[in-house]
């Protein structure tokens, strides 16, 4: 199982900085998904910067969140863990 995320800081734009539980810290690149229909309502910077974290991934409301293993596989590390 992948690290699950601890904390997350939108960057704009559409971009999250996010940290792991394992202490990791990486940047994750959400605008390749916004074209799909669950993802088009992060085209609205001001609903995507209130990104938060719920149970290790995260979410914008109960129809928008992310799987915690593609924020971790597909992140780029920003810092060495």
């Amino acid at each position: 199982m992948n690290p699950r995320v601890s904390t997350v800081q939108f960057k704009s734009p559409y971009k999250l900085i996010l940290t792991f539980t394992n202490n990791e810290v990486k940047e994750f690149d959400f605008s390749s998904y916004l074209d799909y229909p669950v993802y088009k309502a992060l085209k609205d910077e001001t609903f995507s910067s209130k990104a938060r974290v719920f149970n290790g991934t995260v979410i914008w409301d109960e129809n928008v969140d992310f799987d915690p293993d593609t924020l971790y596989l597909e992140s780029e590390p920003l810092f060495p863990a």
